[in-house]
């Protein structure tokens, strides 16, 4: 008898944000098209610009992190003018699931925050520090009472890695930060989560540091995991 082995080629190039403008390009190009999107699967790339498309409001940007900040699960609450998008994922009152700061700071959902801190400060080498956005009950939960709000984040995962200091022999520890999404829209989402991300990433630094751990003045790139990155076809004329 005679076996067949398939093998995957595994690539250990990673992606930045220009490569994955590129593969975006690309398969517009080529006319893959899934749905009305053009769709990256399984993508895993360091983000090395704000942006991937098209560069971000920071005005509004900034305004969500405030929004974020209050921990509050109405979408009236933003400052400012409430998006459409978000009116449209709203429940009729304005109720969302997706509220990032409510899902990490919050003691509802388990205080996600302070347990990833706490388990960098207890173990430097843990691989348990992470923030869980996401729940099992979303699957029900998303469209509770007329939403459309299937969280888009399932968590991050935070390390410390031990490097030398390049100015003397001290060891310093540099923070590495991953996110895992099931969902992100390359246009506009990516660039207020990323934007979000960035904030969380440079609040634990500081809690760190405030707990005596001595960190790298080098901050490494987020890391991003995509189950699915997208461009919707209203925004194909950013990768024509």
């Amino acid at each position: 008898m005679t076996l067949f082995f398939n093998f995957m080629i595994m690539n250990n190039d990673t992606y930045n944000t220009e490569d994955i403008l590129k593969l975006f390009k690309n398969k517009y190009k080529n006319n893959e098209f899934r749905g009305n999107t053009v769709e990256l699967q399984n993508i895993h790339f360091i983000c090395d610009k704000d942006y991937i498309i098209r560069e971000p409001n920071y005005d509004y940007a900034n305004k969500e992190i405030e929004w974020y900040e209050s921990e509050s699960l109405n979408v009236n609450d933003i400052p400012g003018k409430t998006p459409k998008i978000w009116k449209l994922v709203s429940t009729p009152n304005g109720y969302i699931n997706s509220n990032y700061g409510w899902c990490i700071f919050s003691e509802e959902n388990g205080n996600q925050y302070g347990y990833c801190l706490k388990s960098l400060l207890r173990n430097n080498l843990t691989r348990q520090a992470v923030m869980i956005y996401t729940r099992p009950q979303m699957q029900t939960d998303w469209n509770k009472n007329g939403m459309m709000d299937f969280m888009c984040t399932h968590y991050v995962h935070c390390f410390l890695n031990e490097i030398q200091h390049p100015d003397n022999n001290i060891e310093v520890y540099e923070l590495k930060y991953i996110v895992y999404q099931r969902s992100c829209d390359a246009v506009f989402g990516f660039n207020n989560d990323l934007h979000w991300h960035k904030y969380v990433y440079d609040k634990l630094y500081d809690d760190l540091i405030t707990n005596g751990i001595p960190m790298s003045e080098h901050k490494p790139y987020i890391e991003y995991n995509c189950g699915s990155l997208h461009v919707y076809d209203r925004h194909y004329n950013y990768i024509k």
